[in-house]
């Protein structure tokens, strides 16, 4: 049996789709269809059920997955002890997570391990939604809300802190805060509510309920830019606005809130080299960015 037609259909039931998996593979996706065709011929039996939304694996092919499983498992481990292989991390990592924490925590990380480790290939999805670790959409997830279920591995990352700002002008132009009642009549920045994507950002609804926004917007890059240009005030992680001279932490007392990312990847995950380096050195560069994400109260 051809060893590249079960690693084909491995990834094929990792990531659900062809294009999914033809992703990963670095191949296009008629190969995969291909490849998955010569294996169920092989074998006499159909290894997915073909739907709307992707591939499925069938009976059969939840029966063949543990023991494909074990093969990839023990041929990593010859590669990587065998005399003469190539060395070092090799192959696809797909990392999903929110996008602010995305853009301006893990991509400098990333890219600097990604240098370290040339045969590597690392995808950030860095979203404004859920990415989906029980569709296969990413290898590893970092997400507010930890999975409630699946066999997954799952640890908190880190504590993070969020803080209603206000850019100096917008200040300057509106009666003073001093406590949460003189937030009547301001104008705010924040989430379009039907499209937000994890309850742990509702935060504006535990200090005040705004009665008019100037922009709602699903991204949080888009949120920073408004608030800095003084259309109103918003709720923003620490990491993105701290450093910002042109931003006021608003009753830094009261309005100030702590949320936590939580990092995941489905089980099979774990013996796989690759994926073993990059969750490690996601925790380790995460650890290194506490300043950022915790900084210390702002005196009254």
């Amino acid at each position: 049996m051809d060893w590249d037609n079960l690693r084909y259909f491995l990834e094929l039931a990792r990531a659900g789709t062809l294009v999914g998996a033809a992703r990963r593979l670095a191949v296009d996706h008629t190969t995969v269809a291909r490849r998955l065709q010569a294996l169920e011929k092989q074998v006499g039996s159909a290894l997915f059920a073909r739907e709307a939304g992707g591939h499925r694996l069938t009976e059969a092919g939840r029966a063949l997955l543990p023991q494909v499983e074990a093969m990839e498992t023990a041929f990593l481990a010859v590669e990587s002890a065998a005399p003469g292989v190539r060395q070092g991390l090799h192959g696809l990592v797909r990392i999903g997570t929110t996008e602010g924490f995305g853009n301006l925590i893990l991509a400098p990380q990333l890219a600097r391990f990604a240098l370290d480790h040339p045969g590597l290939v690392v995808d950030l999805l860095a979203l404004p939604r859920l990415v989906h670790l029980s569709r296969r959409e990413a290898d590893i997830v970092i997400s507010l809300e930890r999975p409630a279920r699946g066999a997954v591995v799952v640890v908190k990352l880190t504590d993070y802190v969020l803080q209603l700002y206000g850019a100096r002008s917008y200040l300057q132009r509106h009666p003073p805060i001093h406590a949460p009642d003189d937030l009547r009549g301001h104008t705010f920045i924040s989430y379009v509510d039907d499209l937000l994507f994890s309850k742990e950002l509702q935060i504006l609804d535990e200090l005040h309920r705004p009665e008019h926004f100037a922009l709602r917007s699903t991204s949080i890059l888009a949120q920073y830019e408004a608030a800095r240009v003084g259309a109103g005030l918003a709720v923003l992680p620490a990491f993105v606005a701290a450093q910002d001279t042109s931003l006021v932490p608003v009753l830094p007392g009261v309005a100030r809130f702590q949320r936590t990312f939580w990092m995941s990847m489905p089980g099979d995950n774990k013996h796989v080299a690759r994926m073993q380096a990059t969750w490690a050195f996601l925790r380790e560069a995460v650890a290194a960015q506490q300043g950022l994400l915790l900084p210390a109260p702002v005196a009254t």
